[in-house]
């Protein structure tokens, strides 16, 4: 088990400002190697905080034909377990999204306590049944996101190899330490490279930039361009599954393992 605490799974964030630098991937494929992981019987829980809906689209779900999504949950008018579904891969299950988060942001902002809506879901004992909890944030720092980082004991950032995304870390980590100062003082980080192309100059340039600026908050894996990882919800399914021995599906276990490490680490280190 990974559950920090008897009441709530282990809860990862995976956001960035910048979009297009593979958080929806990230959250779906490190999600699948986490349930997938040699019979581990992990259970693992994907919730969509993106009103473009992508992580719902990539499991094969069509936002427009919820009848209930993870706005109902942060309203308090259902709980998550009630909006969940499960995927076609075993024991990896979905809180879907739609169009209709966005007025949701307005709805939550100025409510009491709203920034601890999700924190409070995933405290009930229905989520306990949940090993892993990973949120898709949408690239914005809005009630959302929020939402996810004040609930989070992990938070992954994806870094594509490119020149703005690299750059836009850094007003990232200024709302991280926001969040940190103000509802979550506990709040972890960890960088993750993506698109990572060993034949490109400008891949190696912001991989060692961002070693000797972060150290530690990298971690060692990369996720390397593969185009069976942007083939692969368009058919609905996770790497693992669509490409099981692909570069990208390679990539993605070897972060689970490397997560679960750290997580152990953690733990030993109170």
């Amino acid at each position: 088990m990974l559950t920090p605490s008897p009441a709530r799974p282990l809860t990862i964030a995976i956001g960035s400002q910048k979009g297009g630098v593979s958080k929806t991937t990230t959250t779906v494929s490190l999600g699948a190697c986490l349930a997938d992981d040699n019979g581990a019987s992990r259970r693992v829980l994907l919730i969509d905080l993106d009103p473009q809906a992508n992580l719902t689209m990539a499991l094969g779900v069509q936002p427009g034909s919820l009848r209930r999504m993870v706005g109902d949950a942060l309203l308090d008018q259902s709980s998550l377990l009630a909006v969940s579904r499960e995927s076609a891969t075993a024991n990896l299950d979905l809180v879907p999204a739609n169009q209709g988060l966005l007025m949701l942001d307005k709805a939550l902002l100025g409510r009491p306590g709203f920034e601890y809506r999700l924190k409070q879901q995933l405290s009930r004992p229905q989520a306990a049944q949940y090993d892993v909890v990973l949120c898709d944030c949408p690239p914005a720092f809005g009630t959302l996101t929020l939402n996810a980082l004040t609930a989070a004991d992990l938070l992954i950032i994806p870094v594509a190899c490119e020149y703005f995304a690299a750059r836009s870390l850094q007003q990232f980590m200024e709302l991280i330490q926001l969040v940190k100062n103000n509802t979550n003082p506990q709040l972890r980080y960890r960088i993750l490279i993506t698109m990572f192309d060993k034949r490109n100059r400008i891949s190696h340039v912001i991989h060692d930039q961002l070693r000797a600026k972060f150290g530690d908050a990298v971690f060692t894996t990369m996720i390397s361009i593969d185009t069976k990882l942007r083939e692969s919800p368009v058919v609905g399914q996770p790497i693992t599954h669509y490409a099981p021995h692909s570069r990208g599906a390679d990539d993605y276990r070897a972060l689970a393992a490397e997560l679960l490490h750290l997580v152990s680490e953690w733990k030993l280190n109170g």
